[in-house]
Formats: C-alpha cells, sequence, structure tokens
C-alpha cells in the first residue's frame, strides 16, 4: 500500500493544531500564533489546501437550535453484498438527509450511520420506512446518544 502521507515540518503541525481548533483564523492571527508574517502563515495554509491535508471549513452547526434532538449510531448488516444492490443502498443513504455519516466496517455490522432525527418517531421512521425495507438490509441496530462528553475533536497532529 501506498503511503499518503503529506510531510509536514512542526509548523506545518502547528498550524493544523491551531486551525483545527478554529478554522477562521486569519493569515494575520495564524502568523502570530507560529511567529510569521501573515503572508508566509497564508501560503503555508494554502499549500496544505492544494496538498489535500487541509479541507475547507464548514459551518458546524447546532442540532439543538435545530430541532434535533436525537442523535443515534445505527449499525446496518446487509443479507446480500450483490454489487447493484449494494450501490442502491448507499445511494438511499445519500439521498437521506438524516444519515449524516457513513462507515463501512469489520464484523457483524456492514456499515456505521450517524443519523440525527428531530426525535424518536423520527428515528423509528428512518429505521422502519427507509433502512428496514431495504432489500440489501438484513438487520438494523440502532444506539441513541444519550451525552457527548467529549464533542468531535480535532485529529491528532
Amino acid at each position: 500500500m501506498q503511503d499518503r502521507r503529506t510531510p509536514l515540518d512542526a509548523t506545518d503541525r502547528a498550524l493544523l493544531r491551531h486551525l483545527s481548533r478554529d478554522a477562521t483564523l486569519s493569515g494575520e492571527a495564524l502568523g502570530r500564533e507560529l511567529g510569521l508574517s501573515a503572508s508566509q502563515a497564508a501560503r503555508r495554509r494554502a499549500r496544505l489546501e492544494a496538498e489535500g491535508v487541509l479541507r475547507p471549513p464548514r459551518a458546524r452547526l447546532d442540532p439543538a437550535a435545530l430541532g434535533l434532538g436525537v442523535q443515534a449510531f445505527v449499525e446496518v448488516q446487509m443479507a446480500t453484498h450483490q454489487p447493484e444492490r449494494a450501490r442502491a443502498f448507499l445511494r438511499t443513504l445519500e439521498q437521506e438527509a438524516r444519515v449524516t455519516d457513513v462507515w463501512t466496517l469489520t464484523g457483524e455490522a456492514d456499515y456505521l450511520l450517524r443519523v440525527w432525527c428531530d426525535d424518536l418517531a423520527a428515528l423509528n421512521a428512518l429505521v422502519h420506512g427507509v433502512l428496514l425495507p431495504h432489500k440489501a438490509v438484513a438487520r438494523v441496530q440502532s444506539r441513541i446518544v444519550m451525552a457527548q462528553p467529549k464533542a468531535d475533536g480535532p485529529l491528532p497532529v
């Protein structure tokens, strides 16, 4: 397997740590934090973006403010791995706004879905109205998130 890692020096790593905490930092603010000029910091940021190490920032929305009261992780075990049905299932997930993240897994479950719903009734509707009826799905198991003591943290750089 080919190693895709981009070589990073200590300044690159420090820049990534600062941006992973606050992606809105300007070149000037980054420069102050890193002991660089604003243009040097901006050039480093642009290089890391061009190399694909740093992805464009997105707004982080507050689920509670949007009325999304239930977060759950849903394990899906496939009934078949026939390519056509698997692709159809993934298309279903892509079109379903309540499914925000999808991972493929080893072990008993084939997929792990992160879902956000207004309430338990909406979660039930997703599981029983969308996931279980799909021809490729054999089993679905949900785990409702009670609390998130550590929010989505930055990567260890």
